[in-house]
Protein backbone atom coordinates (compact mmCIF):
# COMPACT_ATOMS: atom_id res chain seq x y z
CA UNK A 1 0.00 0.00 0.00
CA UNK A 2 1.31 3.43 -0.93
CA UNK A 3 1.75 6.31 1.47
CA UNK A 4 -0.12 9.60 1.12
CA UNK A 5 -3.22 8.03 -0.50
CA UNK A 6 -5.34 10.77 1.09
CA UNK A 7 -3.42 13.49 -0.74
CA UNK A 8 -5.65 15.56 -3.06
CA UNK A 9 -4.32 17.50 -6.06
CA UNK A 10 -6.63 19.73 -8.08
CA UNK A 11 -6.33 21.90 -11.23
CA UNK A 12 -2.62 21.31 -11.75
CA UNK A 13 -0.68 21.02 -15.00
CA UNK A 14 2.25 18.60 -15.06
CA UNK A 15 4.43 19.23 -18.10
CA UNK A 16 7.41 17.08 -19.17
CA UNK A 17 7.60 15.39 -15.78
CA UNK A 18 9.02 11.89 -15.33
CA UNK A 19 7.18 9.93 -12.67
CA UNK A 20 8.43 6.75 -11.01
CA UNK A 21 9.99 5.50 -7.78
CA UNK A 22 11.91 8.74 -7.26
CA UNK A 23 8.92 10.92 -8.15
CA UNK A 24 5.74 8.95 -7.34
CA UNK A 25 2.13 9.99 -7.72
CA UNK A 26 -0.14 9.84 -4.65
CA UNK A 27 -3.83 10.04 -3.79
CA UNK A 28 -6.41 11.73 -6.01
CA UNK A 29 -5.91 14.03 -9.00
CA UNK A 30 -8.90 16.06 -10.10
CA UNK A 31 -9.08 18.23 -13.25
CA UNK A 32 -5.33 17.88 -13.80
CA UNK A 33 -3.46 17.81 -17.10
CA UNK A 34 -0.44 15.64 -17.76
CA UNK A 35 1.41 16.88 -20.86
CA UNK A 36 4.46 15.11 -22.35
CA UNK A 37 4.93 13.18 -19.11
CA UNK A 38 6.74 9.87 -18.74
CA UNK A 39 4.85 7.35 -16.64
CA UNK A 40 6.40 4.32 -18.34
CA UNK A 41 6.38 1.33 -15.90
CA UNK A 42 5.16 3.64 -13.11
CA UNK A 43 3.08 2.10 -10.31
CA UNK A 44 -0.27 3.93 -10.45
CA UNK A 45 -1.95 1.50 -8.04
CA UNK A 46 -4.61 2.94 -5.71
CA UNK A 47 -4.47 6.38 -7.40
CA UNK A 48 -7.62 8.11 -8.64
CA UNK A 49 -7.77 10.41 -11.67
CA UNK A 50 -11.01 12.42 -12.05
CA UNK A 51 -11.72 14.64 -15.06
CA UNK A 52 -8.05 14.50 -16.02
CA UNK A 53 -6.30 14.45 -19.37
CA UNK A 54 -3.09 12.77 -20.46
CA UNK A 55 -1.66 14.42 -23.57
CA UNK A 56 1.32 12.96 -25.44
CA UNK A 57 2.29 10.88 -22.41
CA UNK A 58 3.90 7.45 -22.18
CA UNK A 59 2.10 5.15 -19.72
CA UNK A 60 3.36 1.90 -21.26
CA UNK A 61 3.45 -1.04 -18.84
CA UNK A 62 2.27 1.14 -15.94
CA UNK A 63 0.76 -0.84 -13.07
CA UNK A 64 -2.97 -0.15 -12.70
CA UNK A 65 -4.05 -2.21 -9.68
CA UNK A 66 -7.16 -0.49 -8.29
CA UNK A 67 -6.43 2.71 -10.25
CA UNK A 68 -9.47 4.92 -10.74
CA UNK A 69 -9.96 6.50 -14.17
CA UNK A 70 -13.12 8.63 -13.90
CA UNK A 71 -13.81 10.68 -17.04
CA UNK A 72 -10.20 10.57 -18.23
CA UNK A 73 -9.13 11.60 -21.73
CA UNK A 74 -6.03 10.05 -23.30
CA UNK A 75 -4.80 12.06 -26.30
CA UNK A 76 -1.84 11.00 -28.44
CA UNK A 77 -0.56 8.69 -25.69
CA UNK A 78 1.54 5.56 -25.74
CA UNK A 79 -0.35 2.95 -23.68
CA UNK A 80 1.40 -0.28 -24.63
CA UNK A 81 0.58 -3.39 -22.62
CA UNK A 82 -1.67 -1.73 -20.05
CA UNK A 83 -3.95 -4.04 -18.10
CA UNK A 84 -7.03 -1.87 -17.66
CA UNK A 85 -8.79 -4.94 -16.19
CA UNK A 86 -6.93 -4.27 -12.93
CA UNK A 87 -8.46 -0.77 -12.67
CA UNK A 88 -11.20 0.09 -10.24
CA UNK A 89 -14.43 -0.82 -12.05
CA UNK A 90 -16.64 1.73 -10.26
CA UNK A 91 -17.14 4.88 -12.37
CA UNK A 92 -14.55 3.76 -14.95
CA UNK A 93 -14.82 6.10 -17.94
CA UNK A 94 -12.12 6.83 -20.51
CA UNK A 95 -11.82 8.32 -23.99
CA UNK A 96 -8.93 7.48 -26.30
CA UNK A 97 -7.82 9.64 -29.21
CA UNK A 98 -4.78 8.99 -31.43
CA UNK A 99 -3.38 6.50 -28.91
CA UNK A 100 -1.13 3.47 -29.25
CA UNK A 101 -2.92 0.76 -27.23
CA UNK A 102 -1.20 -2.34 -28.60
CA UNK A 103 -1.33 -5.41 -26.33
CA UNK A 104 -3.58 -3.71 -23.78
CA UNK A 105 -6.22 -5.67 -21.85
CA UNK A 106 -9.85 -4.63 -21.26
CA UNK A 107 -11.07 -8.06 -20.09
CA UNK A 108 -14.58 -8.03 -18.55
CA UNK A 109 -14.80 -4.23 -18.33
CA UNK A 110 -17.92 -2.11 -18.76
CA UNK A 111 -16.86 0.15 -21.62
CA UNK A 112 -20.29 1.12 -22.91
CA UNK A 113 -20.18 4.20 -25.18
CA UNK A 114 -16.37 4.42 -24.95
CA UNK A 115 -14.82 6.15 -27.93
CA UNK A 116 -11.60 5.02 -29.56
CA UNK A 117 -10.63 7.52 -32.26
CA UNK A 118 -7.63 6.99 -34.55
CA UNK A 119 -6.16 4.38 -32.21
CA UNK A 120 -3.86 1.44 -32.80
CA UNK A 121 -5.58 -1.43 -30.97
CA UNK A 122 -3.55 -4.27 -32.42
CA UNK A 123 -3.59 -7.42 -30.26
CA UNK A 124 -5.77 -5.74 -27.65
CA UNK A 125 -7.91 -8.08 -25.53
CA UNK A 126 -11.62 -7.20 -25.25
CA UNK A 127 -12.70 -10.64 -23.98
CA UNK A 128 -16.05 -10.55 -22.16
CA UNK A 129 -16.12 -6.72 -22.17
CA UNK A 130 -19.29 -4.70 -22.64
CA UNK A 131 -18.56 -2.44 -25.62
CA UNK A 132 -22.17 -1.73 -26.49
CA UNK A 133 -22.49 1.58 -28.37
CA UNK A 134 -18.69 2.00 -28.35
CA UNK A 135 -17.12 3.81 -31.30
CA UNK A 136 -14.02 2.53 -33.10
CA UNK A 137 -13.35 5.43 -35.48
CA UNK A 138 -10.44 4.77 -37.84
CA UNK A 139 -8.94 2.15 -35.51
CA UNK A 140 -6.60 -0.69 -36.41
CA UNK A 141 -7.92 -3.84 -34.71
CA UNK A 142 -5.52 -6.38 -36.21
CA UNK A 143 -5.45 -9.52 -34.03
CA UNK A 144 -7.63 -7.84 -31.38
CA UNK A 145 -9.52 -10.45 -29.35
CA UNK A 146 -13.31 -10.36 -29.21
CA UNK A 147 -14.69 -13.37 -27.29
CA UNK A 148 -18.06 -13.27 -25.50
CA UNK A 149 -17.95 -9.50 -26.04
CA UNK A 150 -21.05 -7.32 -26.16
CA UNK A 151 -20.71 -5.24 -29.32
CA UNK A 152 -24.37 -4.33 -29.73
CA UNK A 153 -24.77 -0.93 -31.43
CA UNK A 154 -20.96 -0.53 -31.60
CA UNK A 155 -19.69 1.50 -34.55
CA UNK A 156 -17.02 -0.24 -36.68
CA UNK A 157 -17.76 1.67 -39.90
CA UNK A 158 -14.27 3.15 -40.25
CA UNK A 159 -12.38 0.49 -38.24
CA UNK A 160 -10.21 -1.99 -40.08
CA UNK A 161 -8.35 -5.31 -39.76
CA UNK A 162 -10.85 -6.73 -37.27
CA UNK A 163 -12.01 -10.34 -37.10
CA UNK A 164 -15.15 -10.84 -35.05
CA UNK A 165 -16.93 -14.15 -34.68
CA UNK A 166 -20.68 -13.37 -34.78
CA UNK A 167 -21.42 -16.73 -33.18
CA UNK A 168 -19.72 -16.00 -29.85
CA UNK A 169 -20.09 -12.21 -29.65
CA UNK A 170 -23.21 -10.08 -29.40
CA UNK A 171 -23.28 -7.86 -32.51
CA UNK A 172 -26.97 -6.95 -32.82
CA UNK A 173 -27.37 -3.52 -34.47
CA UNK A 174 -23.59 -3.00 -34.63
CA UNK A 175 -22.58 -0.83 -37.58
CA UNK A 176 -20.15 -2.03 -40.24
CA UNK A 177 -19.11 -0.90 -43.69
CA UNK A 178 -17.65 -2.73 -46.68
CA UNK A 179 -15.00 -4.05 -47.05
CA UNK A 180 -14.36 -4.33 -43.29
CA UNK A 181 -17.52 -6.36 -42.73
CA UNK A 182 -15.75 -9.34 -44.30
CA UNK A 183 -13.98 -9.70 -40.92
CA UNK A 184 -17.25 -11.21 -39.66
CA UNK A 185 -16.90 -14.10 -42.11
CA UNK A 186 -13.31 -15.10 -41.34
CA UNK A 187 -14.34 -18.04 -39.12
CA UNK A 188 -16.07 -19.71 -42.07
CA UNK A 189 -12.82 -20.00 -44.07
CA UNK A 190 -14.51 -18.87 -47.27
CA UNK A 191 -13.08 -16.91 -50.18
CA UNK A 192 -14.66 -13.58 -51.01
CA UNK A 193 -13.85 -11.92 -54.34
Amino acid sequence: MKNDNNEFTENRVFKTVSFGEDNPLHGTYEECRFIHCNLNTTDLSDITFRNCSFESCDLSLARLRDTGFQDVHFLNCKLLGLNFSECRKLLLECRFESCMLKLSVFHQLDLRTTSFNDCNLQETDFTAADLSAAVFANCDLMRATFERTNLEKADFRSAFNYIINPENNRIRKARFRMPGVTGLLDIYDIEIE
